[in-house]
């Protein structure tokens, strides 16, 4: 998430989820990011999934390959509380699939502690670059190795919470967790 405040300009890495064409992001409700946000401030969503260093025979045309979308515009609050819970409920979901049947839901005063602000899609572009390094034509000649080496989002073992109760079972969407909307 990119704003600027005071002529400063921030970029907060934050959860976010997508219903029909608006982009949810929470946050408490004194943070400074949120505060700005909701006043109608131009703002920018970028979210961006890397899939491999680009190795090239060159310095010059080391890359990434990736997948890349930019949203720009303003953010307006959702104060509404049935549409709040909605989007927090949509945020929990985006996380882990599953999770929201299990966990308890958010009390009245942790509802209040929390600021929701939606961003339309009507500004939105994607980049994503694919493939081998792009050489020079004399470069294809050296004796260097060159390709990609793709990378991937794995969930490793869950590790527990030290304070969790003894036989908690480990639920189905945490243990069979796999990242949504693509490649892995």
């Amino acid at each position: 998430m990119g704003f600027v405040d005071a002529g400063q300009p921030f970029v907060i890495p934050t959860v976010f989820a997508r219903i029909g064409d608006r982009i949810l992001i929470h946050g408490s409700a004194a943070s400074r990011m949120i505060g700005v946000l909701a006043t109608g401030a131009a703002a920018c969503v970028t979210v961006t999934l890397v899939d491999g260093l680009v190795l090239a025979r060159s310095a010059f045309h080391h890359s990434i390959n990736y997948r890349s979308v930019v949203v720009l515009g303003t953010a307006s609050e959702i104060s509404d509380p049935l549409e709040k819970r909605r989007a927090l409920d949509a945020i929990v979901e985006h996380i882990a699939p599953g999770r929201l049947a299990e966990v308890r839901a958010p009390s009245e005063l942790e509802l209040r502690a929390t600021r929701v602000v939606a961003f339309s899609l009507d500004e939105a572009s994607a980049k994503l670059r694919t493939g081998p390094p792009k050489d020079d034509e004399e470069d294809y000649a050296l004796p260097v190795w060159a390709g990609e080496l793709p990378l991937r989002l794995t969930p490793l073992a869950p590790v527990a919470d030290p304070r969790l109760a003894a036989g908690t079972p480990l639920p189905s969407h945490v243990s069979g967790w796999r990242r949504s909307g693509g490649r892995g």
